[in-house]
């Protein structure tokens, strides 16, 4: 090896015994190396899952190792049988197994699935990273994260099945359906909607799991449009809002909200009351919450609320208030949710 300096750092990623220290070094030689020198890369990293002296970081680079590894590199693929034979390593070792031998891991991964000494955790990790690889359906309707599936979430019975078939490969989930004026839009509405859903494209771009899927603006079902109906009358602008571009698991990431802002969508929008105007627990309205209120987000539960009694011109004003503070005290937000919608999509 040539460049003194990669030579040096490398020495200094195997003495380092402090962990902040040990991450600074381990982001210089990703950042300066990685595409350059990879395969020697490669080597410093899994040489320290192996073998290095602080033990968290060892599963910690895994996932560095996982994204420099190409699909089908074959020559890693003992470094990732050994990693699933490790407790501390076998967790993120389940993906790097699949992506260097691919379909040949399958029989190795079920092992693990129905191995009942191993954590929930991993048998989990094991039967989604497969559900996900396959297109099969095994991760149907649980959390996007296996880390919080129960023992009876696991499909067992059917990744057996599933092996007995030939490893049959699945159909995958469909993408949600939205609505056509995302790509052309005309009104206020429609463009501030479409500017909205931009942002949300390059989330998901980086992180979906259609399983579970999240930051879509989807076409609500219309059993949730009638139940809300009969519940509120709201502005109409919000209701073609939930309508064409009802919000699925959106959550905008900015620091303009505290910890971040949920929209509530058509399917959730009623269930969503609970703990503002309606009690789950005693089954009772809260007599203390503004009957004109409809929340319609919330922001580490402080909520932002639609005035249906303030409705002109087919909308509303929002109102917003701190959770906690014993007594809600209302503040104007936005003087429409439209004005409200803009903010959010240039969040």
């Amino acid at each position: 090896m040539k460049d003194k300096n990669l030579e040096k750092l490398t020495q200094q990623i195997i003495e380092e015994t402090d962990g902040g220290a040990f991450a600074k070094l381990i982001q210089k030689l990703l950042k300066k190396y990685s595409s350059t020198e990879r395969t020697y890369v490669l080597h410093v990293l899994t040489e320290y899952a192996r073998n290095g002296k602080i033990l968290h970081w060892r599963n910690f680079l895994l996932s560095d190792i996982i994204k420099l590894v190409d699909e089908n590199e074959t020559e890693y693929i003992p470094f990732f049988e050994w990693c699933v034979t490790q407790p501390e390593l076998t967790y993120w070792g389940i993906d790097g197994l699949l992506k260097t031998k691919g379909e040949k891991s399958f029989r190795t991964l079920i092992e693990l699935v129905k191995n009942e000494n191993l954590e929930t955790s991993v048998r989990a990790k094991a039967i989604k990273s497969l559900s996900i690889y396959s297109k099969q359906a095994f991760d149907r309707d649980l959390p996007k994260d296996p880390g919080y599936w129960k023992a009876e979430d696991l499909r067992i019975a059917e990744v057996e099945s599933w092996e007995k078939e030939g490893y049959q490969r699945g159909e995958g989930y469909d993408k949600p359906k939205t609505h056509d004026s995302l790509e052309k839009p005309k009104t206020s509405l429609e463009k501030a909607v479409a500017k909205l859903n931009k942002k949300l494209e390059a989330k998901r771009r980086k992180n979906q799991d259609l399983s579970n899927p999240a930051n879509w603006l989807v076409i609500a079902d219309q059993a949730d449009m009638l139940k809300i109906a009969k519940r509120w009358e709201l502005p109409e602008n919000y209701v073609l809002f939930l309508k064409n571009y009802s919000p699925l698991n959106v959550y905008i990431d900015s620091k303009k909200y505290f910890q971040g802002l949920n929209i509530y969508g058509a399917s959730d929008l009623l269930e969503r009351q609970e703990g503002y105007s309606f009690n789950p627990v005693t089954n009772q309205i809260i007599e203390e919450w503004p009957k004109k209120f409809v929340v319609i987000a919330d922001a580490g539960a402080d909520p932002y609320c639609i005035d249906i009694s303030q409705i002109k011109d087919n909308d509303a004003p929002i109102y917003k208030s701190i959770h906690g503070a014993g007594v809600w005290e209302f503040e104007l937000y936005a003087d429409s949710f439209l004005s409200f919608l803009k903010e959010i999509a240039g969040a």
